[in-house]
């Protein structure tokens, strides 16, 4: 059959819904109106028959670095640095002489994760002396022309830190200004050497515009523990809970579990979110820290780039990967990491309106597969994507799977 991408169906009949029922979902305005236990009978206009296929929540890339990405550009060997200064110094040479526009490629990249049924994705956008607001103005060009199947949260990131880097601040306070919508550190110690320094102007940024924050910490150990805390702390004393993120947070996976009781308490009393894409190495333990109470969430991070040249901005592989760094064996496990990809990291966005409910938008994606579980263990094919109620996406004709089937 051809594709019916920019259709806008009323009825998804015959769908196998995340807690394994067989359903008929109606949409209308952009929406799920309603949800009704499946009744057989013929399928009339506006019908989409998914013939028991899983339909899932649109997917949340809750990480990701659009700006950086070689996507469209041709293959590039990956180029090893010894520590995060060279590989930053090295990013920045290759990507001079990368002749692709930063918008092609990150619009090739946004366009990948809609087809793939990522329908949100928090981006991080380069913003220091060098590369200036020019990052940010090229992805707010994407974040425009890419609205109609993907939403975009931009996050106004200092690659090259913020005060070891004169200027900086002053570019973040414009970045914020010109529509980015959160505001973003690098490593206040290990990076800055000066975690008060740095805090006091993501935290007085983030205050001043009302903005979010997510801030990158790889610092392992006590001193990451040490820092992760006092994020946690100026969080609760600016009453900012919920809108405050940590991504990578290794320290957490460095140190003992009394640590990591203490550390997730305060982190989760806060409001601080966890962000993981499951990478080699040390992983925050996931399930111990969701028991305690604090929102984790997955992401890509890089995508083919001078970072690595792995990545595909499929969040179902993505869950694949964290589930297989995090022991997640059982089915319920792998319907945890799929809440990573979906419910925990919409939340930790701040997405409103978002799931597969009555009133939620209809963002969703229809898998070939008959249950979370294998979703994740598989990562099969995306059969239909909607965003706001319309097909984006359909490839249903490579599965044999038809309207009126």
């Amino acid at each position: 059959m051809p594709p019916a991408a920019n259709a806008v169906p009323s009825v998804l009949r015959r769908a196998t819904l995340p807690d394994g029922r067989l359903a008929d979902v109606h949409l209308g305005g952009g929406l799920v109106t309603e949800i009704r236990d499946h009744v057989p009978g013929p399928a009339g206009p506006g019908v989409v028959d998914l013939g028991g296929a899983l339909l899932m929540p649109a997917f949340v890339d809750g990480h990701a670095h659009l700006d950086k990405t070689f996507l469209g550009s041709p293959w590039r060997p990956h180029v090893p640095a010894g520590d995060l200064r060279s590989q930053i110094a090295a990013e920045r040479e290759i990507r001079r002489r990368i002749a692709v526009p930063v918008e092609e490629r990150a619009t090739a990249l946004a366009h990948r994760m809609a087809a793939l049924g990522t329908g949100y994705v928090r981006s991080h956008v380069d913003i220091d002396p060098d590369i200036g607001l020019d990052g940010l103005h090229a992805l707010l060009a994407v974040r425009e022309a890419c609205r109609d199947i993907i939403g975009i949260q931009l996050v106004a990131f200092p690659q090259s830190g913020v005060v070891t880097a004169p200027g900086t601040a002053d570019l973040l306070d414009a970045a914020l200004r010109e529509g980015a919508d959160l505001i973003g550190g690098l490593d206040p110690v290990g990076f800055d050497g000066d975690l008060a320094g740095q805090l006091d102007v993501v935290f007085g940024l983030a205050e001043r515009h009302g903005a979010g924050i997510d801030i990158h910490l790889h610092d392992g150990g006590m001193n990451g523990i040490a820092q992760l805390r006092e994020i946690a702390r100026r969080t609760a004393v600016l009453g900012l809970g919920g809108r405050v993120a940590v991504s990578h947070a290794y320290a957490l996976g460095q140190v003992d579990a009394g640590e990591v009781g203490r550390t997730a308490e305060a982190t989760a009393a806060a409001g601080v979110a966890v962000m993981t894409n499951g990478p080699a190495g040390t992983t925050p333990p996931v399930s111990r820290l969701r028991d305690l109470g604090v929102r984790v969430f997955a992401g890509s991070d890089n995508i083919r780039d001078a970072w690595w040249p792995y990545g595909t901005g499929d969040m179902l592989e993505r869950a694949t990967i964290v589930g297989l760094q995090c022991d997640l064996m059982t089915d319920a496990d792998l319907h945890r990491a799929a809440d990573l990809a979906t419910h925990e990291a919409a939340a930790a966005l701040g997405l409103t309106g978002y799931g597969l409910t009555p009133g939620g938008r209809a963002d969703l994606v229809v898998v070939d597969a008959a249950s979370v579980p294998e979703a994740v263990a598989a990562h099969p094919a995306r059969l239909l994507v909607l965003h706001g109620g319309r097909i984006t996406a359909d490839h249903r004709d490579r599965s044999g799977l038809s309207d009126g089937n």
